[in-house]
């Protein structure tokens, strides 16, 4: 299992989840979701209690990974499988995105 937190404009979100390879989940923080000046991250997502569930990784989080030759780029120099779209994630969505989401990965103790 491996984590992200989910940052937008640099405030904490909420926390994305790969299970496996064939099961993610995305839950908004209950602070966020409670602070009604807070929109949600993607239309796609929007701000709700229950947890998102996904067999394959959202379309947004997908949407924040390069493609083509850079795609391939990355996962050579990275050392991260080309097919690894969540380890690319957390490899490449730490800054300088497009738009106002980011990610860090969260290391569990």
């Amino acid at each position: 299992m491996r984590k992200v937190a989910v940052y937008r404009n640099g405030i904490f979100a909420g926390i994305l989840i790969e299970e496996n390879r064939k099961q993610f989940v995305f839950k908004y923080d209950k602070t966020y979701f409670d602070d009604s000046q807070m929109p949600a991250i993607s239309l796609t997502l929007p701000k709700r209690q229950q947890e998102y569930t996904s067999e394959v990784l959202f379309p947004f989080f997908f949407n924040m990974l390069s493609e083509g030759v850079n795609r391939k780029l990355q996962s050579t120099q990275l050392r991260i499988d080309e097919d690894d779209s969540f380890g690319l994630l957390m490899a490449t969505a730490q800054s300088d995105t497009i738009g106002a989401v980011t990610v860090n990965p969260l290391i569990e103790k």
